[in-house]
């Protein structure tokens, strides 16, 4: 959801860079997971706001500065049942990696879903096999995504 980059200020803020969209998403989650050296950690967000383009916010047990430093380069998750649930054809990021993606007129397989990348036109699925392919996720493209059976059917040439 997120990573923390930096300590803002003297009294234990942080600043975080979002990877939600719009960025201003993460402001709705008041418990985040952070992914310190001895596994993840629950914090309470005590308060939080926008500074520009970045995020700030106050982490409960973090009092100064220095405490504020230990947690650089930290990412920030939230439980899954803290997320709000998806519209019919759309689909949280994690939930399409590690998915087969078929073409749909052979039953070929071109791999797995390693990561998506956004574009800013469109995302992109990055599909591992004996090589790479980047397939467009765009529906003239995806024919069924198929999240109980973890197959993803696409109108794709196999020499792309």
């Amino acid at each position: 959801m997120g990573r923390i980059r930096a300590p803002f200020g003297v009294r234990g803020w942080v600043r975080v860079q979002s990877f939600t969209d719009p960025p201003a998403n993460l402001l709705d989650y008041s418990v985040w997971n952070l992914s310190g050296p001895s596994g993840l950690e629950e914090r309470r967000v005590q308060d939080v706001g926008m500074h520009g383009q970045w995020i700030v916010a106050k982490l409960e047990g973090i009092e100064d500065r220095d405490s504020a430093e230990t947690l650089v380069g930290q990412d920030i998750m939230v439980l899954r049942q803290a997320l709000p649930e998806t519209s019919e054809g759309e689909y949280y990021w994690q939930d399409l990696v590690g998915m087969e993606v078929l073409m749909n007129r052979n039953g070929t397989s071109l791999g797995v879903v390693d990561h998506l990348i956004s574009t800013g036109a469109n995302d992109v699925l990055v599909v591992h096999n004996s090589r790479e392919r980047l397939i467009p996720f765009i529906a003239s493209v995806v024919v069924e995504v198929d999240l109980k059976g973890r197959r993803i059917l696409v109108d794709w040439d196999s020499d792309f």
